[in-house]
């Protein structure tokens, strides 16, 4: 189970409890000022056990640490402040938009490959360059992994096609 905990002035500590055999111990997961989306993910990489995000929240007020407002609520509140000043968005993206805000996430719904395409780009649109790097090396690692066949070095042969229908 995961908890925050105040240390030093406007400091605090993210910790996960264990039971041991010499009694029940706990191991600081992360240390921060404010409690953010950020924070909370890299505790939860470190975590044994899986994070309540909504209850670290609620435990991180109850301690009196400064919890910032979830990515969401910035983005949603960014994007009133653009409508209000009469920018929107591409028909694509608005489309996007209501369709999730509407719907939530769709999984394999899509009415076509392009609409499916779109959607699943949309966790990716504001991944930072890093993040995009990072995923790639992670997937291009995962490609040299996968078992060749032992075909290297000979040339790819397809099955015949027969084109008289028999």
């Amino acid at each position: 189970m995961a908890f925050v905990v105040p240390t030093k002035a406007d400091r605090f500590e993210i910790r996960e409890s264990a039971s041991t055999a010499e009694g029940p111990r706990s191991r600081t997961l992360v240390s921060f000022r404010e409690l953010d989306d950020d924070v909370i993910e890299r505790a939860r990489k470190k975590a044994a056990k899986a994070i309540d995000y909504a209850e670290l929240r609620r435990g991180a007020k109850r301690v009196g640490a400064p919890v910032a407002r979830p990515s969401a609520d910035r983005a949603a509140r960014e994007l009133i402040a653009e409508l209000g000043k009469g920018r929107s968005p591409s028909p694509t993206l608005r489309r996007m938009l209501f369709d999730l805000l509407r719907d939530g996430r769709r999984d394999g719904s899509a009415q076509s490959p392009t609409e499916e395409a779109e959607y699943e780009v949309a966790e990716w649109m504001a991944a930072s360059p890093r993040e995009r790097g990072k995923t790639l090396i992670d997937l291009l690692l995962l490609a040299d992994a996968l078992p060749h066949g032992g075909r290297r070095e000979k040339p790819l042969s397809y099955p015949r096609l027969n084109s008289t229908g028999r």
